[in-house]
């Protein structure tokens, strides 16, 4: 799907993109399974959260079945890397005020962690 909307982008047109594009996969020189862990690495590396990621996909064409195949929305490892995406761009110490906290809360937001999450950063002292 991805190579279709970029095709497109460059102008040509679905119907002869979607030939090609059906050839390529047949010859296994495209794969969505592959762009999907391929892009799911680069964003986790980027420190993106869950919901982002997700959102990202499916803009891109990518169905909910192989989404949950690479990307592990309940995992325990999202408040870790929300934690670690925070004390990158913040530094170490938890904030002093309610307004930096809400400052940290939006950007962790902007970066696709859930509510939860961010709220168990707070409440457990960034740990």
């Amino acid at each position: 799907m991805e190579l279709t909307r970029k095709l497109r982008m460059r102008g040509y047109d679905e119907p002869s993109a979607l030939p090609v594009v059906s050839e390529l996969a047949r010859e296994g020189l495209q794969s969505d399974g592959r762009f999907t862990e391929s892009y799911v690495h680069n964003r986790l590396e980027k420190g993106f959260g869950p919901l982002r990621i997700t959102l990202e996909l499916r803009e891109r064409g990518i169905g909910d079945d192989l989404i949950d195949l690479h990307l592990d929305r309940s995992a325990q490892e999202w408040l870790q890397r929300a934690s670690l995406a925070r004390q990158k761009r913040f530094g170490g110490r938890l904030p002093a005020t309610f307004s930096e906290q809400v400052k940290q809360s939006r950007f962790l937001q902007q970066r696709g962690f859930s509510g939860d999450q961010i709220r168990r950063i707070f409440k457990t002292g960034d740990e």
